[in-house]
């Protein structure tokens, strides 16, 4: 199961609404992932599939490796929507 991780600053308010709007989509899409929201420090160390978070946040998370990709609006659903469906 692909697991997909939202990131934010502090790891609470707006990744956790970004963390059910992204269980939405999935839902709608007919996909499965494992999906959870974490502050950007404990993103370095954790291993998923996906991170998605806001352009000034999961930049600091490229390395080459992971699969990052940077949201201009965190509450826009159709953006998110579009990030899901080209990277699930």
């Amino acid at each position: 199961m692909k697991k997909v991780l939202v990131v934010c600053g502090n790891g609470l308010g707006s990744s956790m609404i970004v963390e059910m709007n992204v269980n939405s989509i999935l839902k709608d899409l007919g996909k499965e992932a494992e999906v959870s929201h974490t502050d950007l420090s404990t993103a370095k160390s954790e291993v998923a599939d996906l991170y998605l978070g806001s352009e000034d946040i999961v930049g600091n998370l490229e390395d080459g490796q992971k699969n990052v990709v940077k949201l201009k609006n965190l509450m826009d659903k159709q953006e998110l929507r579009e990030a899901l469906e080209n990277n699930i």
